[in-house]
């Protein structure tokens, strides 16, 4: 495995991984993150898929939050990495497995052509509660507007059954409750905890580098 694929969750975007991604390429590691908000989990898990088919050998790929329901439903995947994330079995979606906590619930807003968006300050404390103010400030200036429906996709496969599985729960999530987190790692071989909130990709960068290295060195070796 020489590539590594981020998946983001929903209103998030590519951007939101740019202090893991740029380490992983200094360190010369291929790293691919796709955009979502492809209107349906199916429409999002087929673009990665095709990102996934282009790369020459099987990939690393790290879903948070509603990306662990994208990344499950790949095929020829090296392994699956679970940030904070859904990790649904057959005929479960996100919302089925507990969704969002009523916390990040109250801070999702409608919007006029049936989208949904997040309040900004509630989105800050809820999903950046932990990270400096200036990075929690600039990945709220990212967030865009999520497609109704995508929590309550099914996956048609399930490759955390035949495929190498990390697990990572963040202990002082406020979007994912931490016992369900705890709950799905069951079904990964292999579970961390840290002590952080909902996006370590924001607050603690280098965790998430580190473990991506070390899954990278251990494919290798």
């Amino acid at each position: 495995m020489t590539a590594v694929v981020l998946v983001h969750g929903l209103y998030h975007r590519p951007e939101h991984f740019a202090l893991v991604a740029e380490p992983l390429r200094t360190a010369g590691t291929e790293v691919v993150v796709p955009e979502l908000h492809r209107g349906s989990l199916a429409a999002d898990t087929a673009a990665v898929q095709e990102v996934v088919d282009s790369l020459p050998q099987p990939a690393i790929v790290l879903g948070h939050s509603y990306g662990g329901s994208v990344i499950t439903g790949l095929r020829g995947v090296g392994r699956l990495v679970y940030l904070a994330a859904f990790v649904p079995d057959t005929g479960e979606s996100a919302a089925d497995l507990g969704g969002a906590s009523p916390q990040l619930r109250a801070a999702i807003e409608p919007g006029p052509d049936g989208s949904t968006g997040l309040h900004p300050d509630r989105a800050a404390d809820t999903l950046y509660g932990d990270c400096p103010e200036p990075l929690a400030a600039w990945a709220v200036g990212l967030l865009r507007a999520q497609a109704r429906g995508c929590g309550r996709g099914v996956p048609e496969r399930h490759g955390w059954r035949d495929t190498p599985s990390t697990y990572v729960v963040c202990a002082r999530d406020r979007a994912i409750d931490p016992d369900l987190q705890r709950e799905m790692a069951t079904r990964c071989a292999d579970v961390r905890e840290w002590r952080t909130g909902h996006s370590p990709f924001v607050g603690r960068p280098d965790l998430v580098v580190a473990l991506l290295l070390e899954l990278l060195a251990a494919g290798a070796a």
